[in-house]
């Protein structure tokens, strides 16, 4: 089988510019407008949170979000900084510096180009959903953590990371600066009831029109008895954005006796996380995005797209990027249906960059925080989680462990055991759902039987013990079988069929289990019978050896020819006057 790189990357551009229309760029552009006012003050609160600043996010939203738009595999994915990695982001800064993080993006891009050119886009979506939720709503919560700093003016620095000691930390230095926490009330109040005007304008643009345009006029006016310039800005805070920073390498600033291949290995384990990271949530918002507008994303081009812009954006100082699911939804809601509207939300983010900066250094930090509270609660996904536990199932138990290791702890530990236990879970069900019955005086060869039907029950002679797999045949049910054939004697029982009708597949556990089975019996004067093994569990057998080890008569196709075989065996036993 030839392999091209055309079976991976198939970018939607260019399929989509075969037949484009000025009709259809208008709705694009206007879409990508539109995306573009939405994005910047998510991207300027993304890039603030996350530990760099409003330029950095800026950056970030316009490299990622063109090279998304130009190489994804999705015609209205919108790309660029989201809530997801915020968490991930600031451990990093906090651990190794911005040197760390732009090493451990860059190792994050190579990781999802490697996924799509290994096909790996379909099977990123089998990432159980109650871990999806569990380190969503985990971020939520950590996400709301972080903005109480700003939203109530504390200005507290260096405040830990960690979750519960940044709580502490809060409790120790809880002094309100009521005109920042005022204007963060007002901004919070704009975004929970504007969309309960129109859904057309977003609620965050809203908030920090109003709320910059109100703090201004304060500073301006108000008397300084007011006490008004207690409410920081981003300028106060911050460098303002002028324009594009020039590409440059990461500072390697190791600890002695470190080279950078032992850096790289400590980074690999957040590196992941940032690629699983970005993989699920780009590609849960392209298929979101797909049951909207009735097409058909490719998962593999969507990866390596989303791998080339975290390799690219670290180098101007960007952050990691995925596919945004709500500025997606704006995108589509909006008219856009190609990947133009995506470039031009690139170029409209590049133009505040270069001639609006001014104007983003009068933003007020505790709007931001607002928006950020919203997006967190937008996140948390607590109708699904209140769904969870009215089940009170073992995806309830998955779902609070994920979350819980999230806050406590972080994403990487959340991810990797929220995963571990969710295929537990899996395998025990598996199990569960694989049942294993004994048969000694007849079979009712009506009941999904795996030849004839209306025929009468088919008597099993004595000395011959059916057993019938029912599910798929690994280690786990494998052991049990074992457990199970243990305990019967092979002199009453002579000769045994496995009826293997219902077995979908083997692995190699219960393949060795079933040749060490063959082999002692054998040795205990016991023949084993194969019945009703479906053609391509019969070729993994063959392949595993199996069947060299069996006389081939007693492979039989269904349960008839293997009770006639068994008949046909007795009588030799019989006739030689043993029991062999």
């Amino acid at each position: 089988m030839k392999y091209s790189i055309k079976d991976v990357f198939q970018p939607k551009l260019i399929q989509s510019l075969r037949h484009y229309s000025r009709a259809q760029f208008g709705q694009d552009a206007l879409a990508g407008v539109i995306v573009g006012i939405v994005a910047i003050p998510l991207a300027i609160a993304f890039g603030i949170s996350s530990g760099v600043g409003p330029t950095e996010g800026l950056i970030t939203a316009i490299i990622a979000g063109l090279i998304i738009s130009l190489f994804g595999g999705s015609k209205v994915q919108i790309g660029g900084p989201t809530g997801a990695f915020i968490v991930i982001i600031y451990g990093i800064i906090q651990q190794y510096g911005l040197s760390g993080l732009m090493i451990a993006t860059i190792m994050a891009g190579i990781l999802l180009i490697l996924m799509g050119l290994a096909h790996l886009g379909s099977v990123i979506k089998f990432v159980p959903y109650p871990v999806i939720v569990g380190f969503t709503a985990g971020i939520a919560v950590t996400i709301f953590s972080t903005q109480m700093n700003d939203f109530f003016g504390l200005r507290l620095s260096d405040v830990p990371a960690n979750f519960v000691d940044k709580w502490i930390f809060y409790a120790h230095h809880f002094q309100v600066n009521w005109w920042a926490l005022v204007v963060g009330v007002f901004s919070l109040l704009i975004c929970i009831f504007m969309p309960k005007l129109t859904k057309r304008i977003p609620g965050s643009l809203m908030a920090i029109i109003f709320a910059t345009f109100a703090v201004w006029l304060l500073k301006s006016f108000a008397p300084a008895s007011w006490g008004v310039s207690g409410i920081q800005t981003i300028s106060d805070l911050y460098e303002l954005p002028h324009g594009i920073p020039a590409p440059h390498m990461p500072n390697m600033d190791l600890a002695e006796g470190e080279s950078f291949f032992t850096l790289v290995q400590k980074l690999f384990p957040s590196a992941f996380t940032i690629a699983m990271l970005g993989a699920i949530e780009s590609l849960l918002s392209a298929m979101v995005a797909d049951g909207v507008i009735g097409d058909k994303h490719n998962s593999n081009t969507e990866l390596i797209a989303q791998g080339a812009a975290n390799i690219i954006v670290p180098f101007f100082g960007g952050i990691p990027a995925t596919g945004a699911i709500a500025r997606t939804m704006t995108n589509i809601n909006n008219g856009g249906r190609t990947p133009v509207a995506g470039i031009i939300h690139a170029i409209v983010l590049l133009l505040v960059l270069l001639f609006l900066g001014q104007l983003v250094g009068l933003i007020p930090m505790s709007c931001l925080a607002a928006v950020l509270i919203m997006v967190a609660y937008s996140m948390s996904g607590w109708k699904t989680i209140v769904g969870t536990f009215k089940h009170r199932n073992r995806d309830m138990w998955v779902l609070l462990i994920t979350f819980f290791l999230t806050v406590i702890f972080d994403l990487t530990v959340a991810i990797e055991v929220g995963i571990l236990l969710a295929l537990i879970l899996f395998l025990m069900r598996t199990n569960e759902q694989t049942h294993i019955r004994t048969l000694h005086t007849e079979i009712d060869p009506n009941e999904d039987t795996d030849l004839q039907l209306n025929l009468d029950h088919l008597t099993i002679p004595d000395r011959v013990e059916v057993y019938e797999i029912d599910g798929p045949y690994f280690f786990g049910i494998a052991n049990r079988f074992d457990e199970i054939m243990m305990h019967v004697s092979g002199k009453d029982y002579p000769i045994r069929i496995i009826r293997m009708r219902k077995v979908p597949f083997v692995d190699s556990t219960a393949m060795h289990n079933l040749g060490m089975l063959i082999q002692r019996s054998h040795h205990e004067g016991i023949t084993i019978i194969l019945s009703g093994v479906k053609t391509h569990v019969l070729h993994q057998l063959q392949t595993g050896g199996i069947e060299q080890m069996m006389n081939p008569e007693n492979i039989c196709p269904n349960i008839h020819v293997a009770l006639k075989r068994a008949n046909a065996l007795l009588n030799e036993m019989d006739m030689d006057g043993t029991d062999k």
